[in-house]
C-alpha cells in the first residue's frame, strides 16, 4: 500500500471521526432543535441561511418577497429572540414610494422623554383598560402587558412548544391563550391563561359533546385561568371549525379533548350552547356570573349583521362581552382548506375597523377591551393596531418563529422539523423548553420595547394614546393619504376615556414614579 493511499484513508478516517463527533454533539446538545433532530446535515441549514442573502440577491428572491413572513421579518424575530443584533444596515431595501398602501408613521419633532430604565430591564406595556371592570366581574384584572400569545392548542402544537410558550409568557408577564383544545398541564408553567372555548367544548364537554359548566369549573379550579374566550371563528378558516389531523391525535390528546383517535378531529362550525347573538349574551353572562371571570369572544369578520345586532343588544348595559378578539383572515393555522385560508373573511386592517365602528357609533368602546390578531407581531403593525383601537395584541406564528419555527409550512403533516407543530416523539425531543421559553420572552420584551420606542418617537408615553392621525398611507402619484380618512374614523375614535388618558400622562410624567418602579418589569435573559 503506497503512501498516497495511506494518506487518503487516513484523511477519510479523520473525516469520519470528525463527523461522528459532530453527530454526537448535535444529538446531546439542546439549544438548537434542527441540529438535535437532524445531526450533521442540520448544519447545512445554517450554512445556507448564512449565504441566503447572496443566493436570493443573485438567484431567487429578495428579503421582502417570501410569504407569509418575509426574510427580513423572520430575521428580526430570530435576532430579537436570541438577543442578537436586530438592526439593519445601509438603509431600507424597500422601494417605499413605489409600494402600494405603504404605511408611514409620522414622528414628532420632539420625541417624548421616558423615565430612565434600570440596566438590563425592559418594562412591559401595561394595558390601559381593566378586563371585566365594565361588567363588574368579580375577578376583573389589568394585564401587565398589552401583548399576549394567540390561541394555539395542545395537539396543534407539541407539548414542549406549549410549555415553552407558557414559561416564556410568565417571564414576559404576558397572557397565554390555550386555544380550543382545552387547558392542559403543559399550560401550567407560570403563565396566566385565557381559556378558549370552541364549538367542540374540549375540556368542558359532557359525553354527548355538549357544554358542561361543572367540568369548566373543575378546570378553572386547577389552572391559573384569568379569562374565558368564546371562539366563534378564526381568521384562517372561519365558518369551518378547528381541524386536528388524525396523525397528530395521541392518546393523551384524545383524553384531554374527549375524542376518538381513529379520525380527524373536526370541530362543529357553530356552537350548540347558543345559536344567535341574544342567546350568546345569555351564555356570556352565565359564565361571568358562575366563574367571576371576564368573558369575551373571538371571531373573524365576514357578514356584519351579527356585529350590528350585538352592539344594539349591549346598548342597555344589562348584558355584554368584556372583550372582543378580532382575527384577520391572513391569520395562520395548523390545518385548513386552501379556499378558506385564501378567500374567507376580511384581513385584519379591513375587518377590525368595520367591527370597531359599530361599537364606536354607539359609544360602547370604553366598556370593551379590543384584542387584535393577524400578523401583528412586528412593531409597526402592532402600533397601527393600537391606533385602530386595539387595547391588546395577540401573536401566534411570530411566537412560533421565536422558539425556532423555520416556516417550513408542514404544520398539517405531523412532520414539523423543529418539533413545534408535531406529535412525533423524535422531532419533539429536539425542542427544549428551558432555552425556547427564554427566546419567546426575549422576543416579547423586544417587541414591546420597539413599540414603546415608536410611541415615544410620536411624542406620546403609551400606545393607547396613538390615533390614526399619526399615520399616513402612501398611494399613487406620490400622494400621502391620512390613515384616518382611509379607515373612515372620527377624530375621537380609538382613544381611551379622558380619565384613562390623564392617568397615562400622569404616570409617564413621574407623578406615579414610585408605583411604576414596583410595577411589571422583566429581565431580558440570554438565549444561548
Amino acid at each position: 500500500m503506497g503512501m498516497t493511499t495511506l494518506i487518503f484513508f487516513g484523511l477519510i478516517g479523520l473525516l469520519v471521526v470528525f463527523l461522528l463527533g459532530v453527530a454526537i454533539y448535535d444529538v446531546v446538545q439542546s439549544k438548537h432543535t434542527i441540529l438535535r433532530n437532524f445531526p450533521v446535515i442540520g448544519h447545512l441549514r445554517y450554512i445556507l441561511e448564512g449565504i441566503g442573502p447572496e443566493l436570493r440577491q443573485y438567484i431567487v428572491t429578495n428579503s421582502n418577497q417570501e410569504r407569509p413572513f418575509s426574510r427580513n421579518q423572520r430575521r428580526w424575530i430570530y435576532a430579537s429572540s436570541k438577543r442578537q443584533n436586530n438592526y439593519y444596515g445601509f438603509g431600507s431595501d424597500t422601494s417605499i414610494e413605489l409600494e402600494p398602501n405603504y404605511l408611514i408613521i409620522k414622528h414628532a419633532t420632539f420625541a417624548f422623554k421616558p423615565l430612565p430604565r434600570e440596566p438590563g430591564a425592559l418594562p412591559t406595556i401595561e394595558c390601559s383598560k381593566v378586563w371585566g371592570a365594565a361588567r363588574g366581574r368579580a375577578k376583573a384584572f389589568r394585564p401587565e402587558s398589552t401583548l399576549m400569545i394567540s390561541a394555539m392548542s395542545y395537539g396543534s402544537l407539541s407539548a414542549p412548544a406549549v410549555e415553552s410558550l407558557n414559561r416564556g409568557a410568565a417571564m414576559a408577564h404576558c397572557m397565554h391563550n390555550s386555544g380550543e383544545g382545552s387547558v392542559t398541564p403543559y399550560h401550567d408553567h407560570g403563565g396566566d391563561i385565557v381559556w378558549q372555548i370552541g364549538t367542540g367544548y374540549f375540556g368542558c364537554r359532557d359525553e354527548a359533546g355538549n357544554f358542561s359548566l361543572e367540568k369548566l369549573k373543575q378546570v378553572i379550579a386547577r389552572y391559573p385561568v384569568r379569562a374565558l374566550e368564546i371562539k366563534l371563528s378564526q381568521g384562517a378558516k372561519p365558518g369551518h371549525g378547528g381541524v386536528l389531523p388524525m396523525a397528530k391525535i395521541t392518546a393523551e390528546i384524545a383524553e384531554f379533548r374527549g375524542i376518538p383517535r381513529d379520525r380527524d378531529c373536526v370541530s362543529p362550525a357553530s356552537h350548540s350552547a347558543f345559536s344567535n347573538a341574544d342567546e350568546m349574551l345569555d351564555f356570556v353572562e352565565m359564565l361571568g356570573r358562575e366563574t367571576g371571570l371576564p368573558v369575551g369572544i373571538k371571531s373573524a369578520v365576514g357578514q356584519m349583521g351579527f356585529w350590528v345586532e350585538l352592539a344594539e343588544l349591549m346598548l342597555d348595559g344589562t348584558r355584554g362581552v368584556d372583550f372582543i378578539t378580532i382575527d384577520g383572515g391572513e391569520g395562520g393555522t395548523g390545518a385548513a382548506p386552501l379556499a378558506f385560508s385564501d378567500h374567507v373573511s376580511y384581513p385584519f386592517k379591513i375587518g377590525f375597523p368595520l367591527v370597531y365602528r359599530e361599537f364606536a357609533l354607539r359609544g360602547l368602546t370604553d366598556k370593551i377591551v379590543f384584542v387584535g390578531s393577524g400578523k401583528l407581531g412586528m412593531p409597526h403593525s402592532a402600533l397601527l393596531a393600537h391606533a385602530l383601537g386595539c387595547d391588546m395584541i395577540a401573536v401566534a406564528r411570530e411566537a412560533m418563529l421565536s422558539i425556532g419555527c423555520i416556516q417550513a409550512q408542514l404544520c398539517h403533516t405531523n412532520k414539523c422539523p423543529t418539533g413545534i407543530t408535531t406529535q412525533n416523539k423524535w422531532l419533539m425531543r429536539g425542542l427544549d423548553p428551558t432555552y425556547k421559553s427564554v427566546r419567546f420572552a426575549n422576543y416579547a420584551l423586544n417587541l414591546q420595547y420597539e413599540i414603546m420606542e415608536l410611541t415615544y418617537a410620536c411624542g406620546l408615553p403609551h400606545p393607547a394614546l396613538l390615533t390614526l392621525e399619526h399615520f399616513d398611507i402612501l398611494g399613487e402619484d406620490f400622494l400621502p393619504r391620512s390613515a384616518r380618512e382611509a379607515f373612515g374614523y372620527d377624530p375621537a375614535w380609538a382613544l381611551p376615556s379622558k380619565a384613562v388618558q390623564e392617568r397615562l400622562w400622569a404616570k409617564a410624567k413621574g407623578e406615579e414614579l414610585e408605583k411604576s418602579k414596583e410595577g411589571s418589569k422583566a429581565e431580558l435573559s440570554p438565549a444561548e
